[in-house]
């Protein structure tokens, strides 16, 4: 399969999985436990139909949305994920340029491979810096501190990984950070020879925003779910919260708010938007889907703060109908790191110039103009 023959989210997948070791690709493709959230994650967009108006005029469709002081061309972004470069050498660099070609947001994480400071250099594009709350007080400062120097636009503190989920693929298959050399994930890379030869002949590995403080995920081969265990502050609580966000001084989100209450808390400590989201799957399974949560989140608060949908996005028609409920814009990792995967910067430019097609094709077809004509009359429930 070529990146020519990818027409939707399952060719990138598909061709990911071609394309990377067997750890990689499970890292990027699991989640926690029997993956039920995960699943449902996508699943809960089908429970839903579109009701669509004819006769409306569509020849010019507006796709922009405004979220956190921002225009973006695309009513969808690239959300930050970790250890970009594991996927491809370019890593976060790759995803910089697509995003800012597409007029869209794009996030880097406090485990992300490329630093803020090289990317805030690199491209205009608003950003969004995700930052974990670490034990390491002096780690702390220093993220806010160099993502504000870098000219980040947007802080997002993820709050639901106060501990690691179980995430059983990583598991079997030994995934860590940096990969480590045994007889198995060597025999991975040798079936991935062009990854490995990425790999082993660009720069090294590194973790540049923990680099200063942190060993483990770079001299020190570690699990996802055992740094988030061991090297995050499980004490976090709304105060420190606050204190970021008072610190910050800015546009300022919490990324992974499942409950009205603390939907209605954010408002409370100054944040400009939430992003609601179950990491993925990643974290606790069982938890409810981000768009089964998402109405009731809007009702009680999408008026005062800019809410995001995040998780199990897959079609353009994914993104209109948590547009219909209320969400400012939509976001996700995997719709976009199966196509770094596969192809790099191309890969992304793909995946985000089919979003951006299969979205106003759909606009066009519901009869609608621009973003806010989207409602909750265009959709019905199946029972």
């Amino acid at each position: 399969m070529r990146l020519s023959n990818c027409h939707n989210f399952h060719d990138f997948r598909s061709l990911a999985r071609r394309r990377l070791p067997g750890p990689v690709f499970h890292y990027i493709d699991g989640a926690a436990d029997d993956e039920t959230t995960h699943r449902r994650n996508t699943e809960a967009y089908g429970s839903y139909d579109l009701v669509p108006n004819v006769l409306a005029g569509v020849k010019n469709v507006d796709l922009s949305t405004t979220i956190f002081g921002k225009k973006l061309a695309l009513p969808i972004y690239c959300a930050p994920t970790a250890l970009q470069r594991l996927f491809h050498h370019d890593g976060e660099r790759a995803v910089a340029k697509a995003a800012q070609k597409f007029g869209t947001m794009f996030g880097v994480s406090s485990l992300g491979t490329v630093s803020v400071e090289e990317i805030g250099r690199m491209v205009t594009t608003p950003k969004m810096f995700q930052f974990y709350f670490h034990k390491d007080r002096g780690l702390n400062n220093s993220m806010i501190e160099r993502a504000k120097a870098a000219n980040f636009d947007v802080m997002a503190l993820t709050v639901d990984t106060i501990t690691g989920g179980n995430r059983e693929r990583d598991l079997r298959t030994g995934f860590t950070s940096p990969p480590q050399l045994t007889l198995q994930s060597m025999i991975s890379f040798a079936l991935r020879p062009k990854w490995a030869f990425n790999h082993f002949t660009h720069p090294k590995f590194e973790l540049p925003q923990l680099e200063d403080h942190v060993k483990e995920g770079t001299e020190l081969a570690t699990s996802i779910c055992n740094y988030f265990s061991t090297m995050l502050d499980q004490s976090m609580n709304w105060k420190d919260a606050e204190d970021i966000c008072a610190k910050w001084d800015g546009q300022f989100a919490l990324k992974g708010i499942m409950s009205v209450e603390d939907a209605k808390r954010a408002i409370d400590i100054g944040c400009t938007g939430i992003i609601v989201s179950n990491h993925g799957g990643r974290q606790l399974d069982g938890s409810r889907s981000s768009f089964d949560q998402l109405a009731e989140i809007v009702d009680t608060v999408g008026d005062r703060i800019d809410v995001i949908c995040e998780g199990g996005i897959q079609r353009g028609t994914h993104v209109l109908k948590a547009l219909s409920v209320g969400a400012k814009a939509c976001s996700g990792g995997r719709l976009y790191l199966y196509a770094l995967a596969a192809a790099g910067q191309d890969g992304v430019e793909r995946a985000l110039g089919l979003f951006r097609s299969e979205i106003e094709r759909d606009m066009k077809l519901m009869g609608c103009t621009s973003i806010d004509q989207l409602s909750r009359k265009n959709l019905r429930f199946r029972r």
